[in-house]
């Protein structure tokens, strides 16, 4: 049993109260525009990290992380990368592949909305954890938390940390 904190489009941004949820999971996943790697530095020294680069990182940060990052948790067959659309309006580089090889956990940052949903199609659970960094359009920071139990996704909770 893993607990999972899911965040993302951080912008270099990292706080106590981020860390407060850190401290809290077994290990913490960054779907992109991670921005300052200093964000990431300061998480993998509390907890194991899995990230992607996002569209705004730089060569340092996608030196460091994958487009894509696709692994099994517990018996969760996960993708995470950073643009990678919703049910029904994938973006373009992923569709097929989600299609052919469908993960059980499909994970995306990028829009800056929080939205969870199943797809029904291609019989998998996409999550979008929002924002919690303070660049962009959103107005209330956010972050999922969950936990992995063997082949079962469960206690799903949404984390609002604030106005930004």
């Amino acid at each position: 049993m893993k607990n999972i904190l899911l965040l993302s489009d951080t912008h270099s941004h990292i706080d106590d109260t981020i860390l407060k949820y850190v401290i809290q999971a077994d290990e913490v996943w960054h779907a992109g525009d991670i921005g300052n790697l200093i964000v990431t530095d300061t998480i993998q020294k509390l907890k194991p990290l899995r990230a992607v680069y996002g569209n705004i990182d730089d060569d340092k940060a996608r030196m460091e992380f994958p487009l894509n990052n696709r692994f099994m948790c517990e018996g969760i067959d996960v993708w995470i990368t950073h643009i990678g659309g919703y049910p029904g309006k994938y973006n373009q580089a992923v569709r097929e592949e989600l299609a052919a090889n469908p993960p059980k956990l499909f994970i995306c940052g990028h829009s800056h909305i929080l939205k969870v949903m199943f797809d029904k199609k291609n019989n998998l659970l996409h999550m979008n954890p929002g924002a919690c960094g303070k660049s962009g359009f959103h107005q209330v920071r956010t972050m999922l938390r969950f936990v992995i139990d063997d082949d079962k996704i469960k206690d799903l909770e949404i984390v609002e940390i604030g106005k930004k």
